[in-house]
């Protein structure tokens, strides 16, 4: 337990991992210690090895678990044991060079321009509280490709209005400034309008409820579920799908990739080029349509 704990606040404090993430290592390292326990009625670091892995993702491919899934589980002991090699508690890691479920390459889906456009402009959201806090969310993920947890974090301080900036702490607290577009600053000062003369002034976060609450992971959830709903029948409906979209949207438009890397917070290029993928299948298409031969 000692160890499991030490690699979580290792996570957490030295690493700077997500709060979200790092709910998931735990989750699956807890997997991963009650199975050898129950294989070998105790969790000892150093008498774990390849096999005993080896059993376990077996164990985990038979309760039909995706390949995704399974890769995922096995990349937090892989972690978990490096780790400890870095901590020299042991001397190799059990958990490399096993093989592992294929995962399936998924494109990512998205939200096509016109929509969100007809979305925004056309009069879904009410004039209240809410309907304009949940019309800045949407506007906000769209005009900027934010992550959900960088979005609950913004403050009113985080806005270069002057310069149609956005200052965003991302992953593993690196910060990145992003422009967006100046019509935002219209909605952003009605917002704050109604926040601070109904519900009050908060300084130090930027979305909050009804209550003056910061807003949550399920409301923010619901808000796009909701928004989406009217203008798309696309199954996937989350805050996520609207980050794809704004980076498959500048893609389309020409944007460079590494800019559009630069300005999602990605550490590599090859996790942006996911989205060239969707951009070329709908350059296919629109060749197949126009081009006589197509």
């Amino acid at each position: 337990m000692e160890y499991q704990e030490s690699f979580i606040n290792y996570l957490r404090y030295e690493k700077r991992t997500s709060p979200h993430t790092v709910v998931a290592y735990k989750k699956d390292l807890d997997q991963f210690v009650c199975f050898i326990t129950e294989m070998v009625g105790e969790f000892d670091v150093n008498k774990v090895d390849s096999k005993l892995v080896r059993t376990w993702i077996v164990s985990l491919m038979e309760k039909q678990l995706s390949p995704r899934s399974v890769n995922r589980k096995v990349s937090t002991v892989k972690a978990f044991f490096r780790f400890l090699m870095k901590e020299k508690i042991v001397e190799t890691n059990p958990a490399v060079n096993l093989p592992l479920p294929k995962v399936r390459k998924k494109l990512p889906g998205f939200v096509e321009e016109e929509s969100l456009h007809h979305l925004l402009d056309d009069g879904f959201f009410p004039g209240d509280f809410r309907g304009v806090r949940d019309k800045l969310i949407v506007a906000l993920l769209y005009a900027t490709g934010i992550r959900l947890a960088e979005l609950m974090q913004l403050k009113g301080s985080s806005f270069d209005t002057k310069n149609y900036l956005i200052k965003v702490l991302g992953k593993r607290q690196k910060e990145r400034i992003i422009p967006y577009p100046r019509e935002m600053n219209n909605l952003l000062f009605e917002y704050l309008e109604i926040r601070n003369r109904e519900i009050g002034y908060f300084p130090d976060i930027l979305l909050v409820t009804e209550k003056g609450k910061p807003v949550y992971e399920k409301l923010i959830y619901r808000v796009v579920k909701k928004s989406l709903e009217y203008v798309t029948s696309f199954e996937q409906k989350s805050p996520h799908v609207i980050r794809h979209s704004y980076a498959t949207h500048l893609l389309n438009k020409g944007a460079d990739l590494n800019a559009v890397k630069e300005l999602l917070g990605h550490s590599s290029l090859a996790a942006t080029q996911i989205y060239t993928h969707t951009t070329f299948e709908k350059l296919h298409d629109i060749y197949k349509q126009a081009h006589p031969r197509g």
